[in-house]
Order: structure tokens, then C-alpha cells, then sequence
């Protein structure tokens, strides 16, 4: 098999709990630190998934509650469109073969996505953001929980 698990439906592949790790790098400042928690995939009404993450964000020493809440919507072909919890344009996300790259644009800086999924129970996001108000590496590990 090769390094990537193709999904041929993300929504059907992401539903459920998932054991989350992440490491973040300042490359301007050398700084990092380290998200650990969890995520739930589940069912929203009208379709697609509710993605909400909590845990606990640990930055130069200094440990504090951490979350997010991203709306997965159904895409074409097995596909997803990501917005944010308020609804406004995230990413695509198409894991048919396995990997996917996503751009988002923020203000001046470019956050681009690399989504790999490696198995039935775990996969991963790197995201790049450059710009003039960011330098970061963001690397997270998501483990199915049983």
C-alpha cells in the first residue's frame, strides 16, 4: 500500500471521535508549542458534519483552553467544502487519493493545507501560513478513538 489512503467519502471517513495533537513553530521567532485534545465529528442537521475541537494549548509554558468549531458540508463526489463555525469560506477537501492541498488566503498571509490520510484510523494536516503577520508550521496528528 502506499503512503496515502485514498477516501472516496470524506464525511463518512471523518464521522466520529478523534485523539488530536499538534505542534506549532514560530520560523520567525523559534517559539513553539503543542495543542492535545479532541475532536467530534457529528451529524448536523441539514447534512454534513460539526467539527468541534477542545483541549488544552500549551505556548511558551503557558497552558490554556483551546477550541474550535469548523462546518463540514457536503461536496461533490465524496468531496467536503470547510467553513468556519460562522459559515464564511474555509477550504475544499477532497481525500479520494489520499492527499489534498487547500489554500486560504487571511489578510495578507497564505495558509496552505496538506491533508494526508494514512490509514482507516488516523490522518493529518500541515498547514504553512507565510505573510507579513505569520511565519508558522502547524502539524496535526488525529487518531480514531474506539
Amino acid at each position: 500500500m502506499g503512503e496515502f489512503w485514498p477516501v472516496p467519502d470524506v464525511l463518512a471517513y471523518l464521522a466520529g471521535r478523534w485523539r488530536v495533537t499538534r505542534s506549532v513553530r514560530d520560523l520567525a521567532s523559534g517559539a513553539e508549542g503543542e495543542f492535545t485534545g479532541g475532536t467530534l465529528f457529528e451529524a448536523r442537521e441539514g447534512g454534513g458534519l460539526l467539527h468541534r475541537e477542545s483541549g488544552t494549548f500549551v505556548w511558551q509554558g503557558v497552558a490554556r483552553p483551546a477550541e474550535r468549531t469548523l462546518r463540514f458540508l457536503p461536496g461533490p463526489d465524496g468531496t467536503a467544502d470547510v467553513r468556519f463555525a460562522d459559515g464564511r469560506p474555509f477550504h475544499d477537501l477532497d481525500l479520494t487519493s489520499g492527499r489534498y492541498v487547500a489554500d486560504h488566503p487571511c489578510a495578507a498571509d497564505l495558509y496552505r493545507g496538506e491533508f494526508a490520510a494514512l490509514d482507516a484510523d488516523h490522518w493529518r494536516t500541515v498547514w504553512r501560513v507565510r505573510g507579513p503577520a505569520k511565519d508558522l508550521v502547524l502539524r496535526t496528528e488525529y487518531a480514531r478513538e474506539t
